[in-house]
């Protein structure tokens, strides 16, 4: 939503101030420029990227467009999930949650909180460990070195798609040379044309400079920065849940587990300490 709401606001100040102070809106319009701006920086991006690459790259796409799905409510039901978990390995051993663990779509405790159960990433970090903590003989040192790897492969990965848009947006400039110089190599060779055709072909010449630095900074270069925002969010849900499960194999009762991972959230997600000893009161009597 708030990328939309930006998109119309640039417009609104350049193309408004620009008609303001007499400009013709139309000449904007050079639909050949933009398919050598696009096409070009586009091309570059899918011959650097690969197939893995681009099928990352297509598959992060539509949730640009977004909002975040890791709120204040997913934190909150999320500490909730972990506290029944580690309530029950407390009370009736490690071994209570195989169940929970194997098949965690059929777990009374996972199904209570859909927010969580619907999110792979989560329920698979959630499940890969607590299952090693009832089948391994892994100490908490060599469980945290491991989570670590997995955070930090996962951190990686997600970058890629965004690294690629921002690639985008470096080339969008360039390419907009391009189609200038293209233009002025055509209005060479149209000199036998009025002086005012060629001031025409001059005009649309200089749109793509514009156009390839307009769409690098005030179109794709935000999409970059939204793509690496999302996999920050994603980071500290792994990071929150590391915490949380590292307090409980090193000994801490549930609640104090929970508010280990409640101490690693950032202040807009973050509950207070009542306000989440009551939800998770609540949430445990359903």
């Amino acid at each position: 939503m708030f990328v939309i709401i930006g998109y119309i606001f640039m417009c609104a100040c350049i193309l408004g101030a620009y008609a303001a102070h007499g400009g013709h809106l139309g000449v904007l319009w050079q639909p050949s420029e933009i398919v050598i701006i696009f096409g070009g920086a586009v091309g570059g991006m899918i011959a650097a990227q690969g197939g893995k690459g681009m099928k990352a790259f297509v598959k992060a796409l539509p949730t640009i467009f977004k909002g975040s799905a890791y709120s204040k409510a997913f934190y909150m039901d999320l500490f909730a999930c972990l506290f029944e978990l580690l309530a029950k390995v407390r009370k009736e051993g490690l071994m209570s949650i195989e169940g929970d663990v194997e098949d965690p779509h059929a777990s009374p405790i996972f199904s209570k909180y859909p927010k969580i159960s619907h999110d792979h990433h989560v329920t698979e970090f959630i499940c890969d460990y607590l299952r090693l903590m009832v089948g391994g003989n892994l100490n908490a040192f060599e469980i945290e070195n491991l989570m670590d790897v997995e955070i930090d492969t996962h951190h990686h990965e997600a970058e890629g798609p965004a690294s690629a848009m921002a690639k985008l947006a470096d080339g969008l400039p360039a390419f907009g040379i391009v189609a200038a110089v293209m233009g002025v190599v055509h209005v060479m060779g149209s000199l036998h044309l009025p002086p005012s055709e060629l001031g025409k072909l001059i005009g649309a010449a200089l749109v793509g400079t514009f156009m390839g630095i307009w769409l690098a900074y005030g179109f794709v270069g935000p999409l970059a920065q939204v793509l690496e925002t999302k996999n920050a969010e994603m980071h500290q849900v792994l990071v929150t849940i590391k915490v949380t499960l590292l307090a409980s194999l090193n000994g801490y009762a549930p609640q104090v587990a929970v508010e280990f991972g409640r101490k690693a959230l950032s202040s807009t997600e973050r509950p207070s300490f009542k306000e989440l000893e009551e939800f998770v009161k609540s949430a445990k009597g359903k």
